[in-house]
């Protein structure tokens, strides 16, 4: 069962945030409009969200009918914010989001244990240090989120088959571990879906698409769908596994892979993080791979723009740009089948890098009480 947010809104209050999330700052008038709400409603509507603390008047810089100035409504970054965590393969991430969606603070350090336990212990920690150092108030503390890996299990969704790296993961219902270790309101999702959420909170995604979808490449090789501006999960919150068409048995378009390969050619390397060290040594047998995942990816890709019409596919995950870029770059040059007048999708390399999927957890207490 998912953590409820710390405070209910209603629906009229959520359209107004999310559009203010999308496009900006805004004068009420020009809201109401856009929304299809009355005039005396917007005002009403915002003064609310104004107590709450959520909104803030950006100032006033436009005149409005009989001169009166009109002031734009913007999201107050102070209204609320939260903590996202994730295990890359070989280090932990963890990140501090405002209301907008900005991230505030960020820790990394070396972190190499399938203990879920000890992962919290050493999160708490983590959440004090980062709280310290920002001006925020804990009362405005919506929650924590933290990325898993693999998919959800018929145990229950709080159950997932999490990759052999973090078998301790396994067989335990981890929002409620993580509530009870944490002792907070904890959202527990797929990596490779979090990752689709900060990807398109990120920049200008959100205001120009209504779906998306990303590729992330970390433990394994997954994939996150963002379907008319909302999380697509699925019927068993297992939407985007597309590590199932690729067999654990052979070669994958994964992270682990290219550690593998990298090692294998004599790398004395253990986690993601270090393949910059040996990025210009081994810079053949990267791109050999990055052509490799690219024959591979690209079929996945092409079933899934003809199934969701994205408008905008990103390659997204834990290696370095360099190599997401290069990924991208091996990707384009398969050409996306298509009908000669039907627009085909947009592909772009991730601009978060491994920070999108610890983002995205930090958004996910902020996306329940927001979204529709």
């Amino acid at each position: 069962m998912k953590p409820r947010p710390a405070f209910q809104l209603h629906d009229e209050q959520k359209r107004i945030i999310w559009n203010l999330r999308i496009g900006g700052p805004v004068p009420r008038t020009a809201l109401a409009a856009r929304l299809g709400i009355h005039n005396g409603a917007m005002t009403r509507i915002s003064r609310e969200l104004l107590t709450l603390g959520l909104v803030r008047e950006a100032g006033a810089n436009e005149p409005g009918p009989r001169g009166r100035p009109t002031i734009p409504l913007e999201l107050d970054p102070g209204g609320c914010y939260a903590v996202g965590a994730t295990l890359h393969p070989g280090w932990m991430e963890v990140v501090l989001v405002d209301f907008a969606g900005r991230p505030i603070g960020r820790h990394i350090e070396d972190f190499d244990s399938p203990d879920p336990r000890l992962f919290a212990t050493v999160l708490r920690n983590r959440i004090a240090v980062l709280e310290s150092r920002s001006e925020i108030r804990r009362a405005r503390f919506l929650g924590i989120g933290i990325a898993a890996t693999g998919p959800s299990t018929i145990d229950g969704p709080g159950h997932r088959m999490a990759v052999s790296r973090l078998r301790g993961w396994r067989d335990v219902d981890l929002p409620e571990l993580f509530s009870a270790e944490l002792g907070e309101a904890v959202w527990v999702e797929n990596d490779a879906t979090l990752a689709a959420l900060a990807e398109f909170y990120d920049g200008d995604l959100a205001s120009a698409t209504r779906s998306a979808l990303v590729v992330s490449i970390g433990h394994g090789v997954a994939a996150g769908a963002i379907l008319n501006r909302d999380l697509f999960r699925g019927d068993h919150g297992n939407a985007g596994e597309i590590g199932l068409v690729f067999p654990m048995d052979g070669p994958r378009p994964s992270g682990i892979d290219l550690l593998a390969a990298l090692q294998a050619a004599g790398e004395d390397i253990q986690s993601l993080a270090d393949i910059d060290q040996c990025l210009d040594r081994q810079a053949p047998l990267i791109d050999t791979w990055c052509t490799r995942a690219a024959d591979q990816l690209h079929p996945v890709l092409v079933a899934g723009a003809a199934w969701l019409d994205p408008e905008t596919i990103v390659i997204s995950g834990a290696l370095p740009l360099a190599v997401l870029d290069t990924l991208t770059d091996r990707l384009g040059r398969h050409p996306m089948p298509h009908h000669l007048s039907v627009a085909s999708p947009s592909l772009r390399t991730s601009r978060l890098g491994s920070a999108a999927v610890a983002i995205g957890a930090a958004l996910l207490p902020i996306h329940a009480l927001t979204a529709r």
